[in-house]
């Protein structure tokens, strides 16, 4: 399977990590360590050096609660950061939900767009659906960030996350999006129980089934939190475990905050499969 984005055919072959860069004062779990254009340039490269495949540049928070950002204060935050990234020779996605800031991304040079949203804002499906290559991440959300964690969605998660990304996999289908440039993520943590959220996890294969390459981002989020007890600093060790169990469950990308320590795992599991391959062949 392959991810086509903007600029790179993306191998999925192997699973990839995504790096997340932060460009706001107010992230759950790192807000304003890079929220200057040359301390987020600069996490940039730190992250590819560490081994992240791709950079996923964001300019507001999706913190329950948190209050909108608008148009013109994203635009100062992240194209300053973009317009860096893009010159890293790696695919660069820009985490958004404005149609506007879709577009000049795009035209920036970003690869993908990633929407937490949807793409459910007005504008946002012919945003995506006019660029001829661009790679189109589709979160599942329920409710708003500023609501959805006091009311968040009812019964079975998996089967509604589905027909949602199924639904707006279709919509841009039918305005020309090929198949190959569209991922899932059924958005961990956005309106979800911590039950919802694991049921996710060891029901993948419901949302993999669709044929469309899985993106799952499990870092630090507040359900590791719930079942170990760990503050959002100190969820190191959940967060790489659950990455790994998403990719054993086979998930094509992780969206991390811990690219290094969820590479060296990456790495662990590469080695281990390499050794079961060699002793089915000796079986043989």
């Amino acid at each position: 399977m392959h991810w086509q984005t903007s600029r790179f055919r993306i191998d999925l072959s192997r699973p990839r990590v995504m790096g997340i860069v932060n460009v706001t004062p107010d992230s759950f779990s790192d807000g304003g360590r890079f929220a200057s254009t040359p301390s987020a340039a600069a996490h940039c490269e730190a992250l590819l050096a560490q081994g992240a495949d791709i950079l996923d540049i964001g300019g507001e928070s999706s913190r329950p609660g948190t209050p909108p950002v608008d148009l013109e204060e994203e635009r100062r935050r992240v194209l300053p950061v973009l317009r860096h990234a893009v010159t890293l020779g790696v695919p660069v996605s820009v985490d958004t939900y404005k149609p506007e800031m879709m577009r000049e991304a795009l035209d920036l040079g970003a690869d993908i767009v990633n929407d937490i949203f949807g793409l459910r804002r007005h504008g946002a499906l012919e945003a995506v659906a006019a660029h001829p290559r661009c790679g189109v991440c589709i979160m599942h959300m329920h409710g708003e960030p500023q609501t959805m964690q006091r009311d968040p969605m009812q019964g079975d998660a998996v089967p509604q996350v589905r027909q949602f990304l199924q639904g707006i996999s279709q919509a841009l289908l039918e305005r020309g999006v090929a198949r190959e440039r569209v991922a899932w993520d059924p958005g961990i943590g956005f309106g979800k129980t911590v039950e919802q959220n694991f049921a996710l996890l060891a029901r993948q294969q419901e949302l993999l089934s669709a044929g469309y390459a899985l993106l799952v981002g499990w870092s630090r989020k507040s359900s590791l939190g719930t079942v170990t007890g760990l503050p959002v600093d100190e969820r190191l060790a959940p967060s790489v475990a659950a990455a790994l169990l998403a990719v054993e469950r086979g998930a094509h990308v992780v969206r991390v905050h811990e690219v290094k320590e969820t590479v060296a795992a990456l790495k662990v599991r590469v080695a281990m499969m390499a050794a079961l391959g060699a002793s089915l062949e000796h079986r043989e």
